[in-house]
Order: structure tokens, then sequence, then C-alpha cells
């Protein structure tokens, strides 16, 4: 695992060997690294072990999400902010199958750092009053729905939405 500016530090001596290469006229080969550095510019906006765990993720792969976010061993310093919220937020969502208390702290802090999508900020807000009804707290809760339902604008959280809306009926 990289440190998050050893990409770009990667990104620039790249660069500086594609404008090397077009100065001595091998213009392919300049080409070439000007097009690699492409590679190490995503990868530090994209981390490569999240993504992985993304994919892992959709095949209901728990496992193999785990394996692949156990290699990140120091968040801070090898994730810019909007990562930290998404292995925050996957962390949660491996959590809340088992526990809902460390499940809640891993939504709180992928909340707090943000989240780029949407889906992905009212899906933390779901499960966060799921967390919060289970706990009796009903104003906690209606309010996370509400947020939820808002950022749910593609209405793929509508079932779960007033499931839980109706669940709270009978607290």
């Amino acid at each position: 695992m990289f440190h998050k500016n050893i990409k770009l530090i990667l990104a620039g001596l790249l660069v500086v060997a594609g404008v090397w290469q077009f100065t001595e006229s091998n213009i392919g080969n300049g080409i070439f690294l000007l097009l690699l550095t492409a590679i190490p510019i995503f990868l530090y906006f994209k981390n490569e072990f999240i993504l992985l765990a993304f994919l892992k993720l959709r095949k209901q792969d728990f496992e193999g999400a785990k394996k692949w976010l156990a290699y990140i061993k120091n968040p801070e310093t090898a994730l810019v902010r909007k990562q930290q919220g998404y292995f925050n937020y996957l962390h949660g969502i491996m959590l809340s199958q088992t526990n809902i208390n460390q499940a809640e702290k891993h939504f709180k802090k992928a909340i707090e750092l943000g989240l780029s999508m949407d889906m992905d900020l009212a899906v933390a807000k779901l499960n966060l009053a799921g967390v919060a009804m289970s706990r009796r707290r009903k104003l906690e809760a209606t309010n996370l729905l509400n947020e939820a339902k808002k950022l749910d604008k593609q209405g793929m959280l509508k079932e779960q939405i007033t499931m839980m809306k109706d669940q709270m009926k009978k607290i």
C-alpha cells in the first residue's frame, strides 16, 4: 500500500520521463509515458483496494471485501478524504450484519468525511436510522429517514424507507 503522495510523485516522474523522451526525439515513448501517467493519478483519487472491495460486495462476498480492505493499514495517510469516507462506509456495511454498535461508528464517520454519491449517503443514513430505531430513539430515526428519502432521487430505497416508517409506528 503506497502513501497517497507517492502516487503523485510517481505521476510527476512519468511526466518528466515523457518530456525527456520527447526531447530525445522518441515521440512514441513520450506519448506512452504521458498516457501511463493517468494510472497513478486515477489511483490517487480512486483507491485500488476500495474498488476491489466494492466488486466483492457486489457479489455478496463479505469475506473477500474484508480481505481487500485489510490491505489498507493506515487509511489517514493512504487515502484522500472521500476515500476515507468510503473506507468507513464499506466497513459499516460489512459490520451491520454482525455488530450494530461498530457499524454505527463507521457510518457516522463516513458521513462526517463525506461520500461522493447521494445514494451512498442515503444508504448510510438509512442504516443509521435503523440503529436509532433499535435503540428507541424515534426522533433521530425519523430525521434520518427523512434525510435518506430526500437523498434517494431514483426511488431505490423507497420500499425500505416505508417499511422502517411502518415499524416505527409500532414503537
